[in-house]
């Protein structure tokens, strides 16, 4: 185990050897899990809901053909390193506000040089109000304050500015903490419908079903996404999903009401055993 020296971070940062794998480490701030990586093999996925990103990645272009892409909530920068590897030349930013854990990932978790990939610090909204519009072809949304997602990353108003940073056909993947009746996955949900035409969602049943506290994938975009064949990634994935989209994702949200910035609350805390592994 490698803690950030000196005095406690606030957050706790810590970063644990992966025992299973050479060369691999997992993130966590105050004990929850941020991120999984493997610097010899940038292109192995652990996490599945990171697997399902990987999964979009995969097919929102021509094999290793380079794109745009912001990260919200940096970590471990998992997806940039999969980016970097799987579509060499791609031109990816990322921010994270904690600066303790962005030292630390430069410094023991180095990635390759020679990726067109940048790490600021800040805030994210504030950060992401910043970038030109049409300048992005993936917005990877992933920030946890510990366990949740802060209330401002939540809004029609937080998507839409989102949805401005993309260009045509860009997607919004967005990672979604939920459990027992599943409210706040519903509520996110129907604010993204109000932003973008075309919505996904993808979680493992029994998260879907309320059974567990768990991840679930929300996407966005204002063309067709590729439903079909992330189905078939999903049932073949090793932590196998379902994908939810057009009148069979309206039933799962009927009755929910999207969020506003007036009235967002940071997304639920998950239960303490949520991420015994």
């Amino acid at each position: 185990m490698a803690v950030w020296g000196g005095r406690p971070a606030v957050p706790e940062v810590e970063l644990l050897r992966d025992a299973d794998r050479p060369d691999s480490w997992l993130l966590l701030v105050d004990g929850t899990p941020q991120s999984h990586v493997d610097l010899s093999d940038p292109a192995y996925l652990d996490f599945e809901y990171v697997r399902r990103i990987g999964h979009v990645i995969d097919l929102l272009a021509p094999p290793r053909a380079p794109i745009r892409a912001l990260h919200l909530g940096a970590g471990a920068l998992t997806l940039a390193r999969y980016v970097a590897a799987t579509r060499p030349g791609s031109r990816q930013r990322a921010v994270d506000n904690n600066e303790r854990l962005v030292a630390l990932v430069r410094e023991s978790l180095p990635w390759d040089r020679r990726a067109d990939l940048r790490v600021g610090v800040g805030d994210a909204r504030a950060w992401l109000a910043e970038r030109r519009a049409g300048s992005a072809d993936l917005v990877v949304c992933d920030v946890f304050a510990g366990a949740r997602t802060p209330a401002a990353l939540t809004s029609t108003e937080f998507f839409a500015d989102v949805a401005r940073v993309l260009a045509p056909g860009g997607v919004c993947a967005a990672n979604v903490g939920d459990g027992r009746r599943l409210a706040h996955v519903r509520a996110q949900a129907v604010t993204l419908a109000e932003v973008f035409a075309h919505v996904v969602l993808i979680a493992a049943p029994g998260v879907l079903r309320g059974r567990r506290f768990g991840n679930f994938v929300l996407l966005g975009s204002d063309r067709p996404l590729p439903v079909a064949e992330l189905t078939t990634r999903a049932h073949r994935d090793p932590d196998m999903a379902r994908v939810l989209a057009g009148e069979v994702l309206e039933r799962f949200t009927a009755g929910a009401a999207p969020v506003r910035d007036a009235t967002a609350k940071d997304s639920p805390a998950p239960p303490d055993d949520a991420f015994a592994r």
